[in-house]
């Protein structure tokens, strides 16, 4: 997998249907220890809630799992999780917090009551693009740093640390295609005087094309 959606931070969005209070929690997660680890937390704070429904989504294995915490069946985790997977949203779990507000609402009322929760969450933690991108430096003499720096972003990527001495080292991250443009650049720029080195790849946000 080189890119991935998921969200940028933990967010919560509240609203009222037919005096039933909803309240959407969400957290980007990696692992479902942490996973569970953030639902305890909401129950443990919503303990006297009628409902506290959950879902996530993880990369790690795959996995999916959703809860209706004494629903109906099929009528809130599932639709909990149904949001995450049409937005293509990973590494991220939802729990959704209800208190019975005292006039049913139905199988479909509660489907697209529990829907809006998860939504209104993750539209809070603002979905981002994740890339696969390798880390990579180099290092050049001062009168090539202006020129090279400016190339790095020109050809997509982004400086995470400059190290100014006797030379100045260059670390930085770019996608794979980007970097063997980058390295073409970079030897005519230089007349093949620097060169990059490229090593081990992570995950960075990216603004989505």
């Amino acid at each position: 997998m080189e890119s991935y959606r998921t969200v940028e931070r933990e967010a919560s969005a509240e609203f009222v249907e037919k005096r039933s209070k909803f309240i959407g929690y969400i957290k980007p997660v990696q692992t479902e220890a942490e996973a569970a680890a953030f639902i305890q937390s909401i129950k443990a704070k919503h303990w006297d809630a009628t409902h506290n429904v959950y879902a996530y989504s993880l990369r790690e294995g795959q996995t999916r799992r959703y809860s209706d915490d004494g629903e109906p069946q099929g009528t809130a985790g599932l639709p909990v999780l149904d949001v995450l997977q049409k937005g293509e949203v990973t590494d991220a779990v939802v729990v959704v917090t209800r208190y019975f507000g005292g006039i049913l609402l139905g199988g479909g009322g509660l489907v697209r009551a529990y829907s809006h929760a998860a939504s209104l969450a993750v539209e809070a933690g603002r979905v981002q693009l994740m890339r696969q991108c390798l880390l990579a430096e180099l290092v050049c003499d001062y009168n090539q740093y202006g020129r090279i720096a400016s190339l790095i972003p020109e050809c997509a990527g982004a400086v995470d640390d400059t190290v100014f001495a006797d030379t100045v080292r260059i670390r930085f991250h770019m996608g794979q295609a980007d970097f063997d443009k980058f390295e073409k650049r970079l030897a005519d720029l230089t007349c093949g005087a620097v060169t990059a080195e490229a090593g081990e790849k992570a995950f960075f946000a990216v603004l989505e094309p």
